[in-house]
């Protein structure tokens, strides 16, 4: 194996680890305590919010900064916490699994209007690929050395602004739905709208912002590449003869 192959197998670790602790980890562990273990619904809650709990606290007194997706996974993990003691009516049952996305969505569309995107954290890692030149590009990019710089931030506020929509446009449908649709067929027409939302999500979102900064970030790589090689041409033209 290669040093540039050893490289960017730790870069994919790295951009990806955040991803893994602070969405996989937490959403997997509820699934395997609820459905593993047979906890109950609030128990399995309050066991998988530890992670998010402790990634939060530690980038607030260690790194001095708040972790996003950790905060907000923490967020999620107590509001379904609260709405889990609702119980009773059916209807409020279905309306209440609309409180999830609804506190995503405002989550997002709050980070939008702070200047700060909450989804480019987990868009990085599709775009970056791990690799070294991506990985400068989309740097470049963000910090505005470079004349697509002022584009590549306004798709990447489009992107979250999308999916803080969708998550938003899900909640009321599902909301609307559990108390207009015969409650039957709300138990699987829940579902279907949830997914139906996420390849509309994935879809718009695509199209708009993260296919356009997929371009930029690699045709920004490719010029630093160009630029490397150009350098490196005029040193050997300049080299004195020997």
């Amino acid at each position: 194996m290669t040093t540039n192959s050893v490289s960017q197998g730790q870069n994919t670790r790295t951009n990806f680890a955040p991803l893994i602790v602070d969405v996989a980890v937490p959403l997997g562990s509820y699934y395997l305590f609820k459905d593993g273990f047979g906890m109950s619904t609030f128990a399995a809650l309050a066991w998988s919010s530890v992670v998010p709990a402790l990634r939060t606290a530690w980038s607030a007194v260690k790194e001095r900064r708040t972790n996003a997706l950790a905060g907000l996974i923490l967020v999620v993990n107590i509001v379904s916490l609260l709405l889990s003691f609702v119980s009773g009516d059916p209807r409020l049952m279905l309306a209440k699994d609309s409180g999830v996305s609804s506190t995503v969505g405002i989550a997002i569309l709050v980070s939008v209007a702070l200047g700060k995107p909450m989804m480019t954290a987990a868009m990085k890692p599709f775009l970056v690929k791990g690799n070294t030149a991506r990985q400068a590009a989309w740097e470049r990019l963000e910090s505005g050395a470079t004349a697509r710089a002022a584009d590549f931030r306004r798709r990447e506020r489009v992107f979250s602004l999308v999916w803080g929509v969708v998550l938003l446009g899900e909640c009321v449908a599902r909301v609307v739905g559990a108390y207009t649709v015969p409650v039957d067929t709300m138990v699987w027409l829940g579902g279907v709208v949830m997914a139906v939302s996420i390849l509309g999500g994935v879809l718009v979102s695509g199209r708009l912002a993260a296919g356009p900064m997929e371009a930029m970030v690699s045709a920004e790589a490719k010029d630093a590449q160009e630029k490397v090689a150009r350098v490196e041409e005029l040193g050997l033209v300049l080299q004195p003869a020997r």
